[in-house]
This record gives structure tokens, C-alpha cells and sequence, in this order.
């Protein structure tokens, strides 16, 4: 019914910075969070960033300082913006979505199919 569609990956030299979108879309929804999370290669996925309907927001300490999450609420689209990055933020990148659907009673989850972020030394 929802649908998460990422884009804005790709490949970066260390330092430089990129910036990832994720426009959720399908049917009557609302949102009570969308945020980001990352899978290096043989590695868990880790919790990213998180942005909630109440404005307020949290970041993994790895990345605090260097990425703000933000979102378009016309659109239903969240961002990312990646500063300073480094060869160790090299992932594959996953919005995530918590919402309510045709007035469910309870929420559901979503994820995107992801996007390649490449940090070059």
C-alpha cells in the first residue's frame, strides 16, 4: 500500500558530501516517523537517523555532526544530508517508514529497497 522510494546515491570522495531523498507515496497515510538506516557489507544494519511528527530527532553517534535529517512534509519526502564523509559511511542505505494506513489501529512498517553510498579515501 506504501511505498518508500530512495535516491541520491552514489559515489563520493572522502570530505565531500551527498544527499539522500526517500518519498514515501500510495494511498491515504499519515506518519509518525521515517528515518535511515545502513548495511556495510557482511555487517548488521545500523540505525542511521530517525525523524519524528513531533519535530524532533535522533542520530548514531557515528554520525552525529556530520548528517542532518530533515523532511518535506507537502512532499512526504525525508532527506538526508551527509557532510564530511568517510570511507567507513560506505553502505547500502534504507529509508524507513512507521505510519498508519486507512485509519488502522495499528501502525506498519516500511523499508525501501535502498541506495549505494560509496565513500572513495
Amino acid at each position: 500500500q506504501v511505498q518508500l522510494e530512495e535516491s541520491g546515491g552514489g559515489l563520493v570522495q572522502a570530505g565531500g558530501s551527498l544527499t539522500l531523498s526517500c518519498r514515501a507515496s500510495g494511498g491515504t497515510f499519515s506518519t509518525t516517523s521515517m528515518g535511515w538506516f545502513r548495511q556495510a557489507p557482511g555487517q548488521e544494519r545500523e540505525f542511521v537517523a530517525a525523524l519524528f511528527s513531533n519535530g524532533r530527532s535522533n542520530y548514531a553517534d557515528s554520525v552525529k555532526g556530520r548528517f542532518t535529517i530533515s523532511r518535506d512534509n507537502a512532499k512526504n519526502t525525508v532527506y538526508l544530508q551527509m557532510n564530511s564523509l568517510k570511507p567507513e559511511d560506505t553502505a547500502v542505505y534504507y529509508c524507513h517508514a512507521l505510519v498508519y494506513v486507512s485509519a488502522s489501529t495499528s501502525p506498519s512498517v516500511y523499508w525501501g529497497k535502498g541506495t549505494q553510498v560509496t565513500v572513495s579515501s
